[in-house]
């Protein structure tokens, strides 16, 4: 072929996403100082609006789960507590202590997707787009909000990725090691991170190149990840695999609810013109041979979700990467200013929605409560612990003494626990997922104080029970719940406790 012929070749390539011709070789340019600026600026706006609201159940929880470290817990593995019990002890219990980290994590996560762009063959302004449109996305915003299993998920998953690109790319071996390192250390965090590898995988299989699965770096990476991740894995096996039994409760109790979410939400997760980003990023993927594996593992992730019933938002990890595939492909459309102006107006919208900027005493009155759980969870959980102490400061002294709580949840619990040295209240107990297992109240408890039981089903496990009232004043779904005084459990608490676990 003549030179004009590999010009023109390579040109056409170019066009389609694709390398000119086997692994690319070109030195990378330096990230611009403008998504330096962009992650700098989320994280100051994330820690300036961390106050607001209050904490989320997840959080107490986490920080209740961190008193007491574990190598796991029955309904999560130990990442996240670990983060609430490091945060705590170093920048103070407060709800914006448990916020710097998850914070910093977004402003990393928006650096990673750039990189990821460039990866891709994104030049400068491809790479500022990335780093806005993540930036201005609702569940980063939302995982940076608020200290949750998504908040490290997002980044682990996203640095592996970048790794993936550097392998698929660039036959960068090298990158087999890290990605070892990240998998065994994101397997704390969640066993998600399988269904990504499964996934990307299977792409590989499918479509190549299958010439880097060749590469013995690759096998000393998975062993690696093995190693890191083998207490969380001995834990499992010697708990009778507690996450399989959390993933089939979670299953039944709300499987059919996120499959008829997960379409819709695919399109909102990030933003409506994100969707068209990460559409773009997809076709881009496809038409490139080198990471067609990122386009199959896509759907492939979204059929394994579907049928276990899993939540919409596991697929953030993959939106994240065709983002960065999209806005490379954006960066030379002729509309760019455009979808710049509608990312813009788009970005209101993400804030509004994924940060508390409504006016705690109104959220429930608009659309954000209904459509962003982590916000109408975030407001009214102090008052969950107020209005049980109002009750407790109303039973007799004798009562007093020796009465215990029972929540019917962890973020009743952690709630609780989190205000019992201000308001006087006594321990918490509950069978709700790992608190089942801290055991039951001391025998010889004869006085409790339940909030959220039913009354009716109280009725069998006390002597006598009245209610004390509901809980009021709060958008999410502790408004409206019972809290009941009972009197005499009819069976020693050792027999009662199996009775009152719930795995949910």
């Amino acid at each position: 072929m003549t030179a004009d012929g590999k010009a023109t070749a390579g040109a056409q390539a170019a066009r389609r996403g694709e390398p000119a011709g086997g692994p690319l070789t070109a030195p990378l340019t330096a990230l611009p100082r403008a998504v330096i600026v962009i992650a700098a600026a989320t994280v100051a706006v994330l820690l300036a609006v961390s106050p607001w609201y209050g904490y989320h159940r997840d959080e107490l929880y986490f920080r209740m789960l961190g008193e007491r470290p574990r190598l796991g817990y029955f309904d999560t593995p130990p990442m996240t507590p670990i983060i609430a019990r490091l945060s705590t002890a170093v920048f103070g219990d407060t709800v914006v202590a448990l916020r710097i980290f998850p914070a910093l994590c977004t402003g990393a996560l928006i650096v990673l997707v750039a990189l990821a762009a460039r990866e891709l063959g994104g030049g400068r302004a491809a790479q500022i787009l990335a780093a806005a449109a993540t930036a201005t996305s609702v569940l980063p915003l939302l995982a940076g909000h608020s200290l949750l299993t998504l908040t490290p998920d997002l980044l682990l998953w996203s640095a592996v990725t970048l790794c993936l690109l550097r392998v698929l790319l660039r036959r960068d071996g090298r990158c087999w090691l890290w990605m070892g390192v990240l998998c065994g250390i994101a397997a704390y965090n969640r066993d998600l991170i399988v269904v990504l590898l499964g996934g990307v995988g299977l792409g590989i299989l499918v479509a190549g190149p299958r010439e880097v699965l060749r590469d013995r770096r690759l096998w000393i990476g998975a062993l690696l990840a093995l190693a890191i991740a083998s207490p969380n894995l001995v834990y499992q096996v010697t708990h009778d695999w507690p996450q399989l039994q959390m993933a089939e409760a979670l299953r039944i109790d709300e499987g059919s609810d996120n499959r008829a979410a997960f379409v819709p939400l695919q399109l909102v997760l990030l933003g409506p013109v994100q969707a068209v980003l990460c559409a773009a990023g997809w076709l881009r993927l496809w038409r490139n041979r080198p990471v067609r594996s990122l386009a199959i593992a896509y759907p492939v992730a979204c059929a394994l979700i579907l049928y276990s019933g899993g939540r919409p938002d596991y697929t953030g990890g993959f939106l994240l990467y065709l983002l960065a595939a999209g806005c490379v492909s954006a960066a030379g459309w002729r509309w760019r200013k455009a979808t710049v102006a509608a990312l813009a107006v788009g970005g209101v919208t993400s804030i509004v929605v994924a940060l508390p900027v409504v006016p705690a005493a109104s959220l429930g009155e608009t659309p954000v409560a209904a459509v962003n759980e982590v916000a109408r969870e975030s407001v009214g959980m102090r008052d969950v612990a107020a209005q049980t102490a109002a009750v407790v400061r109303g039973l007799p002294a004798e009562d007093r003494a020796g009465a215990v709580l029972l929540a019917v949840n962890y973020g009743e619990a952690g709630a609780l626990r989190r205000w019992a040295a201000e308001f006087g209240l006594p321990r918490v107990y509950s069978g709700h997922n790992e608190l089942w297992w801290w055991g039951p109240p001391p025998e010889g408890t004869r006085v409790v104080v339940s909030v959220g039981y039913p009354p009716a089903g109280l009725g069998t496990v006390f002597a006598r029970c009245a209610p004390a009232g509901r809980l009021s004043g709060m958008p999410g779904e502790e408004q409206g719940v019972p809290i009941t005084i009972c009197h005499d459990p009819v069976r020693p608490w050792r027999e009662l406790w199996p009775d009152l676990r719930n795995y949910s």
